[in-house]
């Protein structure tokens, strides 16, 4: 034993673990103040308060609401995703089971007789039985650090599966706003084509009349044609979003919620949405947690590699029972060992270091990849914002312009029926305000769109 000591003080003085303790370096992206501050993006339409877990609520929509339970407890990828979770524990309790006591049995009975002059003599029968235990002292950390990795890594697909979750609630909340707003649009669609017919018409009986020429009619034909080709598109968008509905919901096609294939009111936020800051958004992200995660088991996977180098040393102990068959379990037949068993293969330390070296070299780029996803989604959310903003300004231009294309279409039938103005004008300052209506519809699902872009971008909704 006092030759093992020299190869035991190594490890020992290491604080019994090798490699380095895991931090998040300082030099992180998550560290630094300019990334856990206010968002450049944030104003009138958005606040700094904190985002609620389940953000999909903001809207108010009790139907929203429960599409997005079904769809958390239904979706298939979901399923998946939670497999891969109980896949990864499992990996955790097995690493964690190396420092457990292990123990063997064995049992032998064999048989045999001399050849020669002495065969006639009856066989020779023996038996032999033993039990084995073995505990493992760790000197060197490779089990912990192994837990260590192992734990990192279940965690990380937690994240993944988290991540999954915000990528589904979105999904129908997104699937369930088309649907709504394809309604709205088509109302407008539909609309703008009477309009076009009515103007048809007219123009068809002025020129029967010889009050218009031909190119008139041909011209007021193919906007009517114009018009109605649009309600096709937008009935086939509706649907398919219908479908991709279901999908998410873990139903099948022909189970599509019809309650809503009518739903004629679009979601809306009334107040500023909760964004929060970027130090919100770091620990928010399921992406980044998943990517220090994963920078936590590459820097285990270091300590992993560098207890190759130290030996192994085991406490075990054995007793059995040998002997005769005709003397089985005699007293004189037992015998037990015990002490501990120092295991050291004198590695190739040229090959080990090079392992410690590419395990470095993992590490660093885990760090890379956290500086990347915490970088990736500051850039994202500013984009989202950015976007959110203008559709919100460009939906507040549109208003105005339908108020004001409202306000002609009424002067104008007014003026009609004062004899000042042509009937045909009164349907063009008509149809020119069914079309403002139809480009608000659009500009209002748009709204509804860059709306769960950004909460896409914020991370919310696993929590």
């Amino acid at each position: 034993m006092k030759r093992a000591l020299p190869f035991l003080s190594a490890p020992l003085l290491a604080s019994c673990v090798a490699g380095p303790n895991y931090h998040v370096p300082r030099n992180a992206m998550a560290e630094r103040p300019d990334a856990a501050a206010p968002f450049l993006g944030s104003g009138a339409t958005v606040s700094q308060e904190k985002l609620p877990p389940r953000w999909w609520r903001l809207y108010g929509d009790p139907r929203l609401d429960s599409y997005v339970e079904e769809a958390l407890k239904a979706n298939t990828d979901l399923r998946v995703a939670e497999a891969n979770l109980r896949r990864a524990t499992a990996i955790v309790r097995e690493a964690e089971a190396a420092r457990s006591l292990s123990s063997g049995v064995s049992g032998q009975a064999l048989g045999s007789r001399v050849a020669g002059p002495t065969s006639d003599l009856p066989a020779s029968l023996s038996y032999s039985l033993g039990l084995e235990l073995s505990y493992s002292l760790d000197l060197a950390g490779s089990i912990r650090r192994g837990i260590e990795a192992t734990g990192a890594q279940a965690e990380a697909t937690l994240a993944a599966r988290d991540q999954v979750r915000v990528v589904v609630a979105a999904a129908v909340t997104r699937s369930y706003a088309r649907v709504c707003t394809a309604n709205i649009g088509l109302m407008a669609a539909r609309r703008v084509a009477e309009t076009r017919q009515e103007a048809l018409a007219v123009s068809t009986r002025l020129a029967q009349g010889g009050l218009g020429s031909r190119m008139e009619v041909e011209r007021a034909r193919a906007a009517a044609y114009n018009s109605s080709a649009l309600i096709p598109q937008i009935i086939a968008e509706r649907q398919a979003a219908l479908l991709e509905l279901a999908a998410l919901m873990g139903r099948a096609p022909s189970q599509y919620p019809k309650e809503i294939e009518t739903c004629d009111k679009a979601p809306s936020i009334m107040r500023p949405i909760p964004v929060g800051d970027g130090a919100a958004l770091i620990k928010r992200r399921p992406d980044i947690r998943m990517a220090e995660r994963m920078l936590a088991a590459a820097t285990a996977n270091i300590g992993i590699e560098e207890a190759e180098l130290y030996p192994k040393v085991n406490i075990g102990g054995t007793a059995g029972t040998a002997g005769p068959l005709g003397g089985l379990l005699a007293p004189s037949s037992f015998g037990f060992s015990i002490g501990p068993l120092i295991s050291w293969s004198f590695p190739n330390r040229k090959a080990v270091h090079a392992r410690i070296e590419r395990a470095g070299a993992d590490a660093d780029a885990a760090l890379a990849n956290f500086d990347g996803s915490v970088l990736n989604a500051l850039q994202h959310t500013e984009t989202a914002l950015s976007a959110y903003g203008r559709a919100r300004d460009r939906l507040n231009d549109l208003q105005s312009a339908a108020e004001a294309a409202e306000k002609a279409s009424r002067y104008a039938e007014k003026s009609r029926r004062l004899g000042q103005t042509p009937l045909l004008d009164v349907l063009n300052a008509q149809t020119d305000y069914a079309q403002t209506q139809a480009s608000l519809s659009v500009a209002r699902a748009e709204l509804v769109d860059r709306q769960i872009d950004l909460f896409l971008a914020l991370g919310g909704g696993w929590e």
